[in-house]
């Protein structure tokens, strides 16, 4: 999986043993912690070479693809659960650890460095850890939509005036399965499908991604689309034509979703794992999401660059992390269905 699959040669006195990195059995003298992540490796690749660079320790990594973003760490590490391999998982969204959790694979860890991180993004026994949020909007094209026709909600995605010119990522992977689970347990169950029912009759576009969303926008073969801050950003900062609007503020609010770092229970390098968790969730790692990937700080301390909106900034909807969780486990077969998959 991307820089996953390299060759790593053990030399043990005159022989040598050679090994793929996929078998993460391999041992060498040097210290090391085994971390799989479904961030954007773009982003999360620094982040671990900071952290080399500070404490010695290498960061052997597995990162998630576009297409099946947060599904594809979270199966392999359900599917090693035996045997586990990895030390660390840093979500990109706050959901897929109560997975885990639930399922006894995670073990607590309070770091000090959690300390001026809030109560509300964080568990009181260090079983799960949130810092450097991103949230659910809509990034609209300038070009194609006056200023007073502005969609100002997700409900929007459903408004007849928008038929075949909204889009969406694909529901069963990523960010978008998290969001849907939240409408769910925010709307009830029913109205959560009659939403979903109303988008295939407005024939909003199924995107692949989230990056491929801010496509359709930038390029204009939409008008606006639900995506994540990051992704949003990155269109402004090339130059596009396009607008963020936080949906539904002064009522249910935006989606926030706080990365989040949890210690796997049994992996082979607990305290190299303790380590990679303190550097997480340091300050010093939200002002760098903050400036690279455009993350919204948790702290209020750090500074953020202008076009990064902070969390106390906006009405944020109230979401059970937990409850999502078991709602988007419950909810997959019928979401299958509803793709077409």
């Amino acid at each position: 999986m991307g820089s996953w699959a390299r060759t790593i040669t053990l030399a043990t006195g005159l022989a040598a043993i050679g090994c793929m990195a996929g078998g993460i059995g391999c041992r060498s003298d040097i210290a090391e912690v085994v971390a799989y992540t479904s961030v954007d490796q773009v982003f999360s690749e620094p982040v671990f070479r900071a952290f080399e660079e500070r404490s010695g320790i290498r960061v052997r990594a597995v990162y998630d693809t576009e297409e099946t973003k947060s599904t594809g760490v979270l199966n392999r590490l359900l599917a090693e659960a035996g045997h586990p391999q990895a030390d660390v998982f840093w979500s990109g969204d706050p959901v897929r650890p109560f997975i885990l959790i639930r399922k006894g694979l995670v073990e607590p860890y309070q770091s000090p460095a959690a300390t001026g991180l809030p109560a509300s993004f964080r568990a009181d026994d260090g079983s799960w850890s949130g810092f450097a949020a991103r949230a659910r909007v809509l990034l609209v094209n300038r070009d194609l939509v006056r200023v007073e026709d502005m969609p100002g909600s997700i409900r929007d995605l459903a408004d007849p005036r928008w038929r075949g010119r909204a889009a969406i990522a694909n529901p069963l992977f990523g960010t978008t399965t998290m969001h849907v689970a939240a409408l769910f347990t925010l709307w009830g169950d029913e109205p959560a499908r009659s939403f979903l029912d109303d988008l295939k009759r407005n024939a909003v576009r199924i995107a692949g991604s989230n990056g491929e969303v801010r496509r359709l926008v930038v390029a204009g073969e939409v008008a606006f689309g639900l995506t994540d801050t990051d992704d949003a950003n990155e269109a402004l900062k090339a130059g596009a034509p396009v607008e963020i609007v936080y949906p539904d503020q002064g009522g249910q609010g935006t989606l926030v979703m706080p990365t989040v770092a949890v210690l796997l229970r049994g992996g082979p390098n607990r305290d190299a794992g303790r380590k990679l968790i303190d550097h997480l969730l340091a300050a010093e790692t939200e002002e760098a999401m903050a400036l690279r990937a455009a993350h919204m700080p948790l702290r209020p301390s750090v500074p953020v660059p202008s076009r990064v909106r902070r969390v106390e900034e906006i009405d944020a909807a109230e979401v059970d992390y937990a409850r999502v969780a078991v709602t988007m486990e419950s909810i997959q077969e019928w979401l299958r269905s509803w793709s077409g998959y």
